[in-house]
């Protein structure tokens, strides 16, 4: 543990959805839900109206309609969440040399390792200016948790939820935990919660009370030495810059279940290909090939086959993929099906070694450019292997709440299409709420387009943020202070 609360946990607040409220003037205080609108989709994140709603990350899609049926329902848009992503880490790559990212939306900073903070003040100013920065930068709002360990720094911004700044002081970890739920801790999902309440336990001051050889008797040793330290407020992991690649998977959720074989064949070696695309990107070769099924019971198998030596030829792959596939029966149908790489080294040549049989097939099994874009379309939008109609076809170049351009009437985003028509709405993050327009499918005068800017260049120079290290706020400017724990709101 630190003296000082130098750790910075930011995470922005609903992400994807805030994205496209910042994007979709029409969208702004009303509840939206993005994800996989298939029948089979999940939710990805959605607004905080949503939330009042009951609707909530990984919940069916079907279910958020039946909670919100009036909610705006959107596709991801990975491209602008990745641009946005790297506007945020690069600002805080100013901070410090040692950012850990968690996520496109959230990671955590050492702020005594870039000379940012060393104390109470100087912490919590450089959370503000950071905060100010982001959404100067992205218009966007993150919350940001500061502490002297990550598990601390992680609950203190969830606690600053949303668009605000808790700090922790170092010393009132104990008193800060007693009371909170023991799934507050890392490593504490629902079976170890549940095993825990049965032994009595539902707090962290009931970890704390039964001591280290209670836990290690109920939980083992490393978990259970590890939980008491945690009830303890004891978190000593260091904030790692770069986390190695363990894997590298891609899979798909079918609206409807894959009974043929022959299909089902064809979309793993679709899978396969893009599984490669993605490992040759990431700069590896594998060589443990694991196929993943989800039956129509919901039961999920998974398949693996080590080869003698790394690939990244995706005949291999595919072939791999195959083979593993045979052993897997699909008669009753499967909603699921993924293809990863494991074992992971940095990039070779074709390894000789863990070539397959037909090792004169070519690299035309590699994925085209298009087909790379593949990697980030949301479950049920994947194209089948058989050709379908030109309307079916050309509606689903118009995926709800993609960004559109029109020759005469400018830059709008897709509300919706169906019978070979598609709504769009025409406003700019900057504009107020547009008109409504409908067109056919095949309009020469409309294309997809890329996302436009979220918010204007601010007016103050950004680059050279932060120009100080501020340090000369007290402890107690511009925060409520309660029990070790100081807030801070918009």
């Amino acid at each position: 543990m630190r003296p000082a609360p130098t750790i910075l946990h930011l995470d922005m607040d609903a992400f994807f959805a805030a994205a496209e409220q910042a994007a979709k003037p029409s969208l702004r205080g009303k509840p939206v839900i993005v994800g996989g609108l298939g029948p089979r989709g999940v939710v990805a994140t959605c607004s905080y109206e949503a939330r009042r709603f009951g609707v909530h990350s990984a919940m069916p899609m079907a279910q958020a309609r039946r909670l919100a049926p009036n909610a705006a329902y959107l596709v991801p848009r990975f491209s602008l969440y990745r641009t946005i992503s790297e506007q945020v880490m690069e600002l805080l790559g100013r901070l410090s040399p040692l950012v850990e990212p968690l996520s496109l939306d959230e990671a955590f900073v050492d702020l005594e390792a870039g000379g940012a903070a060393d104390d109470t003040a100087s912490a919590r100013a450089t959370g503000e200016q950071l905060r100010a920065a982001i959404r100067a930068v992205t218009g966007l709002t993150g919350s940001v948790g500061l502490a002297g360990s990550k598990m601390l720094a992680k609950i203190a911004s969830e606690q600053a939820k949303p668009d605000g700044l808790v700090l922790i002081q170092p010393g009132t970890e104990r008193e800060l935990l007693g009371p909170m739920s023991v799934r507050t801790l890392p490593g504490v999902g629902p079976a170890t919660g549940e095993h825990l309440r049965r032994a009595g336990m539902t707090t962290c001051a009931d970890l704390a009370e039964a001591g280290e050889d209670e836990l290690v008797r109920l939980l083992g040793k490393a978990h259970g030495a590890s939980l008491f330290r945690m009830a303890l407020g004891h978190d000593d992991r260091a904030v790692v810059a770069e986390r190695d690649t363990k894997s590298v998977s891609v899979e798909d959720t079918f609206d409807i279940d894959l009974h043929d074989r022959v299909r089902i064949r064809v979309e793993v070696e679709r899978l396969a290909d893009r599984c490669v695309h993605r490992l040759r990107a990431s700069g590896h070769s594998g060589r443990t090939i694991v196929l993943k099924v989800r039956r129509f019971d919901f039961s999920t198998l998974t398949r693996s086959e080590t080869l003698r030596g790394p690939t990244d030829d995706p005949a291999v792959v595919r072939e791999a993929a195959g083979r593993l596939l045979e052993s897997v029966d699909t008669t009753g149908g499967v909603r699921l099906l993924g293809v990863g790489v494991t074992g992971l080294a940095d990039y070779t040549q074709e390894d000789l070694f863990a070539q397959a049989a037909a090792a004169g097939e070519q690299s035309a099994g590699e994925p085209a450019e298009g087909e790379a874009a593949d990697a980030a379309v949301p479950q049920g939008e994947e194209k089948p292997p058989e050709p379908e109609p030109e309307t079916a076809l050309a509606e689903r170049r118009w995926p709800a709440g993609h960004d559109v351009r029109h020759a005469q009437l400018g830059p709008g985003w897709v509300q919706g299409s169906g019978i070979g028509r598609v709504t769009v709405r025409f406003e700019e993050p900057t504009s107020p709420p547009g008109r409504v327009r409908t067109f056919r499918v095949d309009d020469p005068d409309l294309e997809l387009s890329d996302p436009l800017p979220l918010v204007t260049p601010p007016e103050g120079d950004q680059s050279s943020w932060p120009a100080t290290r501020p340090k000369e706020r007290s402890p107690d400017e511009g925060a409520g202070v309660s029990g070790g724990v100081e807030r801070s709101s918009p």
